[in-house]
């Protein structure tokens, strides 16, 4: 008998990866989608038609009820949030709602309606924040710097409490950054990816950024899925720091972006202070050797090739939608 997987969030990077892959592995995929006036389904539009989509809102409890009553499934991943740092400063009551409360609102859902089921929630590397240790691990404690790394940190407690009070199989996945050609434009990679391509195709003279020294460890959201997935089969709910073991700044970002197409970042990115955060967090490397060990998980994309996979697909887009003449180039 087919598995049913019920994925939140399954229009954003994550999820669409997450559909994909379970997909791959026979599972019967439900999604729930926001009621809205415009279509955000550019990510699962290729498989539109091998999964089922139901109308609903983390933040409204009734209606994640009544879904789950409906598809019953075998295990849920909880990826909705919302999930852009720098925004969450100039939303932080609805990031907390959404990103924190949307948390509880599912998890109570399950509890009500398949108890039995196996629960996924996406932690963060935004809950170390202000990091009390290099690199950090499952049990480096928490520092947030946003509203969105304490919404998250509110979801991961609240996940940690119903499996430990319930007795449900609960966990979390604490990801550091991951990116592919699916991240939004809002995000600072995607962003660097996207002015590669208009600067090389001539529509673009300046890219303006924050803070070019804050450091992450991205790794590939095709590797993270996995990852996920790897968690609800695990024999116990554990909670598991997902991470490439590796840090690199922005800068290093726009010089492997920019030299993919033989560019120099350095004559066309621009500081702008508006993009600099209340509260920076410097630098994120995450240890991830307990998920490796238990679980067999490791990263197969690297830095450098997920970049120019990255650049490769937004220099196809640029290219497809202008209709450009190659001797331009």
């Amino acid at each position: 008998m087919r598995k049913k997987a019920l994925i939140t969030g399954i229009t954003g990077m994550d999820g669409s990866n997450l559909a994909d892959l379970l997909l791959g592995k026979n599972y019967e995929v439900h999604g729930i989608i926001r009621r809205s006036s415009t279509s955000n389904t550019w990510r699962i539009d290729h498989i539109l038609d091998r999964i089922t989509l139901h109308e609903g809102d983390v933040m409204d409890g009734a209606s994640l009820v009544k879904i789950m009553e409906k598809c019953m499934p075998d295990e849920i991943y909880h990826l909705a949030a919302m999930s852009y740092v720098g925004a969450s400063w100039k939303t932080p009551i609805y990031t907390s709602e959404c990103t924190g409360l949307g948390t509880l609102k599912v998890l109570e859902a399950m509890r009500q309606v398949c108890e039995g089921a196996r629960f996924y929630h996406a932690g963060s590397s935004e809950q170390f924040g202000k990091a009390q240790e290099t690199p950090q691990k499952e049990t480096t404690p928490f520092y947030p710097r946003s509203p969105y790394g304490v919404a998250k940190c509110f979801g991961f407690d609240m996940t940690r409490n119903y499996r430990e009070s319930y007795d449900m199989f609960c966990c979390s996945g604490i990801l550091f950054n991951h990116e592919d050609q699916r991240r939004g434009i809002e995000f600072v990679t995607r962003k660097i990816t996207d002015g590669v391509a208009q600067i090389k195709l001539g529509l673009l003279d300046k890219l303006k950024l924050g803070n070019l020294d804050a450091k992450r460890d991205w790794g590939s959201s095709i590797d993270y899925v996995v990852a996920m997935w790897m968690m609800l089969q695990n024999e116990n709910p554990i909670d598991y720091v997902v991470a490439t073991g590796e840090t690199h700044s922005v800068r290093e970002w726009c010089e492997a972006a920019f030299s993919h197409v033989n560019l120099d970042y350095k004559e066309f990115v621009e500081l702008d202070p508006r993009f600099i955060r209340p509260a920076e967090v410097d630098i994120l490397i995450g240890d991830a050797s307990k998920i490796k060990r238990e679980l067999g998980w490791k990263p197969k994309i690297g830095f450098k090739e997920l970049i120019q996979q990255m650049v490769d697909a937004d220099m196809k887009r640029v290219w497809d939608k202008g209709k450009y003449d190659v001797k331009t180039i």
